[in-house]
């Protein structure tokens, strides 16, 4: 019994199918169809059931997939420990991040890779909602999400910005002369918002919960950028944050909201515990570094009670989206 044939059944397992799992390995898909058969004849069972639509395990290939599972697991965490002896970093690292941040990522990316050229670093762009989603499952190492007060349980965060929650509309909306306005003031009324599972939507949706009304969301776009231009042209009030709406006061009224006052954070978020192997908590280390190191402050290093406080200012493309 080899390595390679256990990994590639799990690959199969976990994928569904031979061809994702084949892309998955970086192998042709006959060369893992022939290790997969080799280890049905070795322990002479069928392992999976498989038809012209799907592969699904037999009985024999549900008892052997725990162990499977656990010999790579070992042999990883094996590599692992002698990677951490020698200060030689190799594996995996998947980062993920929402569509506008302030933190230069590319940048650390790169910086990364050049210290760590042996480590496959990944990058996925995403909603907040399944950002946090992939830390939980262990998908990601790391990511630029936007949360309200709280994180989920089971996730840590560092804050990136913190900043209120304005309602921005074009000069001649009728609310472009007010103040301040209640969140209930914007019952009824056209708003303007970024779609369901990203962090300005969600913080939308709780002020108006806490204020009693679901809010009428008219037009949503993914680009924050989008938001203001249609706000700009009179077609209601967006729900951006305040510092990338006053950086558009030339096309925008900012109104601030109050009863209560919805607040963005964006946030370096990891899970609990941290990456499981040596390359992710390298790379978080050095991204939490990053983050301190451009918006001095305490950060956040507890889970979800303690996060919101702010740990810096922002510039012109702080958006606290995603």
């Amino acid at each position: 019994m080899e390595l390679r044939q256990l990994e590639y059944f799990v690959a199969v397992v976990d994928e569904g199918g031979f061809t994702r799992a084949a892309e998955k390995v970086r192998v042709a898909q006959p060369g893992v169809s022939a290790q997969v058969r080799r280890l049905e004849r070795e322990l002479g069972q069928p392992l999976l059931e498989r038809t012209s639509r799907r592969v699904r395990l037999t009985e024999a290939g549900a008892a052997v997939l725990p162990h499977a599972r656990a010999a790579l697991a070992a042999v990883a965490a094996a590599r692992d420990a002698v990677d951490e002896l020698t200060g030689l970093l190799r594996g995996h690292v998947a980062v993920g991040t929402v569509t506008s941040h302030p933190v230069d990522l590319p940048g650390l990316l790169a910086a990364f890779h050049r210290d760590h050229p042996a480590v496959e670093i990944t990058l996925s762009e995403a909603t907040s909602a399944v950002l946090v989603d992939g830390l939980l499952a262990g998908t990601l190492d790391a990511a630029i999400v936007s949360a309200g007060a709280v994180l989920p349980d089971g996730v840590l965060g560092q804050v990136i910005t913190d900043q209120a929650v304005v309602a921005a509309v074009a000069h001649d909306h009728e609310l472009a002369d007010r103040p301040e306005i209640p969140v209930a003031a914007l019952a009824g009324r056209d708003l303007i918002s970024l779609p369901p599972g990203t962090g300005l939507r969600a913080r939308l949706e709780e002020a108006c919960a806490a204020a009693g009304f679901r809010p009428r969301v008219a037009f949503e776009a993914s680009d924050p950028e989008v938001l203001a231009d249609l706000a700009a042209h009179g077609l209601g009030a967006a729900l951006l944050p305040a510092e990338f709406a006053a950086a558009r006061a030339a096309r925008l009224r900012s109104v601030p909201l109050t009863d209560p006052t919805p607040r963005g954070r964006l946030m370096l978020a990891w899970r609990g515990g941290g990456p499981s192997g040596p390359a992710g908590r390298a790379f978080l280390a050095r991204a939490r570094a990053a983050v301190a190191d451009r918006t001095p402050g305490p950060p956040s290093g507890e889970p979800t009670a303690d996060i919101g406080r702010a740990v810096g200012q922002s510039g012109d493309r702080n958006i606290t989206e995603g």
